[in-house]
C-alpha cells in the first residue's frame, strides 16, 4: 500500500513537472537557509555542554565596587583566590585556572621563521581533570611535569610539522625553547575555549619576579573555574570565597558570584572577556528568521497545490467512486508532499555543502556536513519533518474532501475561504520579505553612518606598532629603554615618507580598555568617589597626528618640565569630575602626580559607537612608552613600511615586525555588525526568491484559469499592457497590504536593534517606502513574465482550446 502511494505520487509529480520544480526549488532554498541557521542556533545554545561534568563547573565572577556609583564586573581572579578556595572550602572538588594571552600575538620561531599566534593560553596542572580533551598523541602527564611544554591542536600541529610527529618538536618563544608534549583534537565549534596552543602556568611562574607579582591578591590575571560537589549551594560557596578574600585583602569592596559553565557564552555585563561570547538577542532573531524562511517556503507548496486543486477534482472523484476512502486519499497527498520534500532535501544538502565555507566565514565557526554528527542529523531531520507537516496537512485535507457529485455537476470544488487563505499566505510571505528588506536598509544605513562619523581624531594614513615587551622590559634598564625609544623615534622622523611620529604607552587610540580608578583627587571631590578613567600616556607630538580639537587651554609642551605632572581632560571627564569653570588651572592629582588641568579636548570615540564616550585623561609620559603612532605621506604607504621595517631590523633584529593602520582597526570594531548585515542581506534575498517562486506559480495558474477571459478581451481589442495590468493588479494589492502590515513590526524591531548603538542614524519614512517599492517592482516583474506570456497567445487558439 505504502509503495503504491509513492508510485502514484511520483507519477503525479512527473506529470506536473513545472509545478513540481517550483515546489522543490522553493522548498530546497528555504530548507537550506533554515538548516544553516538552525545549525548555528543549536550550536550557540549548547555551548560547553559536551564536558562530562559541565553541570558542576562554575567560573568565579568578581564584582569590584569602585565607588558608590561604579561597579566593575570581571571574569578574572587573583591566583591566591583559587589557591585559598581549594584549601578552605570542602564543597570544591577541583580548582583550575586559565590565563588567555590572546590580547596580543605570541610569536613562534620554528626553523628560523616567525609565526604569530593569538589563540594561546596558560593553564594549570588540574585543567585536564576538570575539562574534557581528546589527546591524539602525548598526554597531560609530561605536559604537567615540564614547565616549558606545549599542547597543540591537530590543525596547529599539521600547520607547523605537516605529517611528522609533533610530540617532541621544539618551538622557540621569546628566549626559551618549548617542547610539544601533546596533540589534542581540534576545539569543538561550541566551546568557549578557542585556544589552539596551551602552555603551563608554571612556565610564567618560573620567573621569580612574575611569581612574586602573581601572588599579590590585587592582581587579577586568571580566569578561575571550580568543579563543585553535586548539589552544592553555589551562593554559599560564593559567600565563603567572599569572606576569605575580604580577610586577605583587608577590604570588603569585592563581591563574588559563580557563573555556570553553560551560561558563559551569553553572559553580559563584564568589563571585557577573553572567551568566545555570543549575542543571545541576535541568535534568537536568526532562529526566528530560520523558522519564517521555512514557513514561507512551505507556503509556496500549500498555495500552488490548493490553487490547482480544481484540476485534480475529477481524479479524486473517480477514486472515491471506485471505493477509495478519504483516509487513503489523504495518505496519497501526504506521500506526494513527502516525495517533494525528499527531493528538496537532496538539493538542500547540495546547497548547504556549497554555502558552508561562506557561512563559516560569517559566523566564525567551523561547521561540517558530517553524517556522524548527531546534532546535525537532528537539525536536518527536524527541518524535514517540519516541512512535511506544514506542506501536507491542509492540502491533503482539502483535496481528500472533494465530493464526486459536485465535481461532475460542475460545481466549484474551491470555496471563497480557500482563495482568501491563499491571499493571506501571500501577504505573510511578502510581509516577511519586506521586513527583511527594511532590516537590510537600516543596518546598511547605520554602518554608513558609523563610517561617516568624525570620531574626534584623525585616523587616515596613520599606522601603529609596538616594540617587543621581552626585549624592552626584561633585558634592559629603564634609562636604556627611554634612550633607545627616543633614538628609534628620531630615525623614524628622518624618513622622508613619514610626516609625524609619536611615542605613546598604547598601540592604538581605538578600543582603549585601559581604564583604572583610584589615585585621583581634585578640589570639590566627594568623599569615596573614585571615578574610572581611560588613561592616554602620550608625548607632545601626539596632537600633530591625531589632530584632536582643543576646546580650552593648550597642549603639552616638552619644554615645560612641569607638564609631566599636568593633565588634559576630555569633555566627559570634566562632567564626570563635576568641575566648575574655569577648568584650566584647577588642581588635579593623577597617578601620584600633583599638577593642573592645562587643557580640555572635545570628546572623541576611543571605543566603538556602541558605547557612549567615557571620561579620559591624557598625560605627558613617554618614559615607559614603547608604542609608536606614525603618520604616513599620502600614497607612500608601501615605501614607509619598507623604511620602518629597516629601522625595526636595526633595533629589534630577529623579532617579527607587526603593524596596523588605524582605519583598519576602526573597521575591525564593527566586524560583528558587518557580519549581521551580510547575513541579513543574504537571507532577505532568499526570502524574496522564495516568495517570487510562489508568486510565479500562482501567476501561471491564474493565467491558465483565465485563458478564455483573456482570449475574449483580446478579440474585443484589449492590449498586452491591459492584460498585464489585469493579471497583475490583484497581486500588487497583496504586496501593498504586506507593506502596511510589515512596517510597524519592522519599525519596532529595527528601533530595538539601533538601541545597541549610543550614536545612531534615525529611522526614516523613506526606508519603508523604498522596501515597498523594491517588493512591488520585484513582484511586478515576476508576474509580468506569465502575464505577457498569456497576453501574446493567439486568442483564436485560446478560444478553440476552450
Amino acid at each position: 500500500m505504502i509503495k503504491n502511494y509513492f508510485k502514484t505520487a511520483w507519477r503525479s509529480l512527473w506529470k506536473h513537472r513545472v509545478v513540481s520544480f517550483i515546489n522543490i526549488g522553493g522548498l530546497a532554498v528555504g530548507m537550506a537557509a533554515a538548516v544553516l541557521i538552525f545549525m548555528w542556533v543549536q550550536n550557540e545554545f549548547n555551548f560547553d555542554g559536551y564536558h562530562p561534568n559541565a553541570d558542576n563547573i562554575y567560573r568565579i565572577k568578581n564584582h569590584l565596587s569602585i565607588d558608590k556609583r561604579t561597579t566593575w564586573i570581571w571574569e578574572n581572579s587573583s591566583y591566591r583566590m583559587g589557591e585559598e578556595t581549594s584549601r578552605q572550602i570542602p564543597e570544591v572538588e577541583k580548582v583550575t585556572r586559565i590565563r588567555p594571552l590572546n590580547y596580543a600575538p605570541t610569536y613562534f620561531k620554528i626553523k628560523g621563521e616567525f609565526f604569530p599566534e593569538k589563540d594561546v593560553a596558560l593553564i594549570d596542572s588540574s585543567w585536564f581533570d576538570v575539562f574534557d580533551y581528546e589527546f591524539v598523541s602525548g598526554g597531560p602527564e609530561a605536559f604537567n611535569s615540564e614547565p616549558f611544554s606545549l599542547i597543540l591542536t591537530e590543525s596547529k600541529a599539521k600547520k607547523y610539522f605537516g605529517n611528522k610527529e609533533a610530540v617532541g618538536q621544539i618551538i622557540h618563544i621569546d628566549t626559551l625553547d618549548y617542547k610539544v608534549q601533546g596533540v589534542i583534537k581540534d576545539i569543538p565549534a561550541n566551546s568557549s575555549f578557542t585556544f589552539d596552543v596551551l602552555a603551563p602556568i608554571a612556565s610564567r611562574r618560573a620567573n621569580p619576579k612574575e611569581k612574586e607579582n602573581e601572588m599579590q591578591w590585587g592582581n587579577f590575571y586568571y580566569i578561575t573555574f571550580l568543579k563543585l560537589n553535586p548539589h552544592s549551594n553555589t551562593k554559599k560557596v560564593a559567600k565563603k570565597i567572599e569572606t576569605i578574600t575580604a580577610k586577605a585583602r583587608e577590604t570588603n569592596n569585592l563581591a563574588i558570584s559563580l557563573t555556570p559553565l553553560k551560561d558563559l557564552h551569553f553572559e553580559s555585563g563584564l568589563q571585557n572577556t577573553a572567551l568566545r561570547q555570543g549575542n543571545k538577542r541576535a541568535i534568537t532573531v536568526f532562529g526566528a528568521l530560520g523558522v519564517f524562511l521555512l514557513v514561507i517556503a512551505c507556503i509556496n507548496y500549500v498555495n500552488i497545490t490548493t490553487a490547482r486543486a480544481s484540476l485534480r477534482a475529477k481524479e479524486v472523484s473517480i477514486k472515491k467512486i471506485v471505493g477509495a476512502g478519504r483516509g487513503t486519499l489523504f495518505m496519497q497527498f501526504v506521500a506526494e508532499s513527502m516525495v517533494i520534500s525528499l527531493f528538496a532535501l537532496i538539493f538542500t544538502v547540495i546547497i548547504i555543502s556549497a554555502s558552508l565555507p561562506w557561512f563559516n566565514n560569517f559566523t566564525g565557526r567551523n561547521f561540517t556536513l558530517d553524517p556522524g554528527n548527531i546534532s546535525l542529523l537532528v537539525v536536518v531531520l527536524g527541518t524535514l519533518f517540519f516541512a512535511v507537516v506544514l506542506n501536507s496537512i491542509y492540502p491533503a485535507l482539502l483535496l481528500s474532501s472533494f465530493k464526486p457529485l459536485n465535481t461532475f455537476r460542475g460545481i466549484s470544488v474551491l470555496k471563497l475561504n480557500d482563495a482568501t487563505l491563499r491571499k493571506a499566505l501571500v501577504v505573510v510571505q511578502f510581509s516577511f520579505s519586506i521586513l527583511l528588506i527594511v532590516g537590510v536598509i537600516t543596518i546598511y544605513r547605520q554602518m554608513s553612518f558609523i563610517r561617516s562619523q568624525n570620531p574626534g581624531y584623525n585616523r587616515s594614513q596613520v599606522l601603529s606598532f609596538g616594540l617587543p615587551f621581552r626585549r624592552f622590559f626584561r633585558t634592559i634598564t629603564d634609562e636604556q629603554r627611554a634612550s633607545t625609544t627616543q633614538s628609534i623615534k628620531n630615525d623614524l622622523k628622518a624618513l622622508n615618507m613619514v610626516t609625524n611620529v609619536s611615542l605613546m604607552a598604547m598601540s592604538s587610540i581605538q578600543n582603549n580598555d585601559g581604564q583604572s580608578s583610584g589615585g585621583l583627587d581634585w578640589d570639590g571631590r566627594e568623599k569615596d568617589f573614585d571615578p574610572a578613567m581611560a588613561y592616554f600616556q602620550v608625548d607632545a607630538d601626539y596632537m600633530k597626528i591625531v589632530n584632536m580639537k582643543l576646546k580650552e587651554g593648550r597642549w603639552f609642551d616638552e619644554g615645560r618640565k612641569f607638564d609631566r605632572k599636568n593633565a588634559i581632560l576630555n569633555e566627559a571627564a570634566v562632567k564626570e569630575l563635576n568641575l566648575h569653570k574655569p577648568y584650566i588651572g584647577q588642581r588635579l592629582v593623577s597617578r601620584g602626580d600633583t599638577g593642573q588641568v592645562i587643557g580640555v579636548v572635545k570628546d572623541f570615540n576611543f571605543k566603538s559607537l556602541h558605547e557612549k564616550i567615557g571620561p579620559a585623561i591624557i598625560k605627558l609620559d613617554d618614559y615607559y612608552s614603547t608604542d609608536y603612532l606614525i603618520q604616513v605621506a599620502p600614497g607612500k604607504q608601501a615605501e614607509a613600511i619598507k623604511g620602518i621595517q629597516k629601522i625595526w631590523d636595526k633595533y629589534c633584529p630577529g623579532d617579527p615586525f607587526n603593524y596596523t593602520f588605524l582605519d583598519q582597526e576602526f573597521d575591525n570594531m564593527y566586524k560583528e555588525d558587518a557580519k549581521v548585515s551580510g547575513l541579513m542581506s543574504v537571507f532577505a534575498i532568499v526570502a524574496v526568491i522564495i516568495s517570487c517562486l510562489g508568486l510565479f506559480g500562482l501567476a501561471a495558474f491564474t493565467a491558465e484559469q483565465r485563458g478564455k477571459e483573456i482570449g475574449i478581451r483580446k478579440v474585443l481589442g484589449a492590449s498586452v499592457s491591459g492584460i498585464v495590468t489585469l493579471l497583475s493588479k490583484d497581486f500588487i494589492y497583496l504586496v501593498l497590504i504586506s507593506l502596511v502590515l510589515a512596517s510597524p513590526l519592522a519599525w519596532w524591531l529595527m528601533n530595538k536593534w539601533l538601541q545597541n548603538f549610543a550614536y545612531r542614524a534615525e529611522l526614516q519614512w523613506w526606508m519603508f517606502a523604498m522596501a515597498g517599492i523594491i517588493a512591488i517592482v520585484i513582484a511586478f516583474f515576476t508576474i509580468s513574465f506569465q502575464a505577457i506570456k498569456a497576453a501574446v497567445v493567439n486568442p483564436v487558439k485560446r478560444l478553440r482550446s476552450e
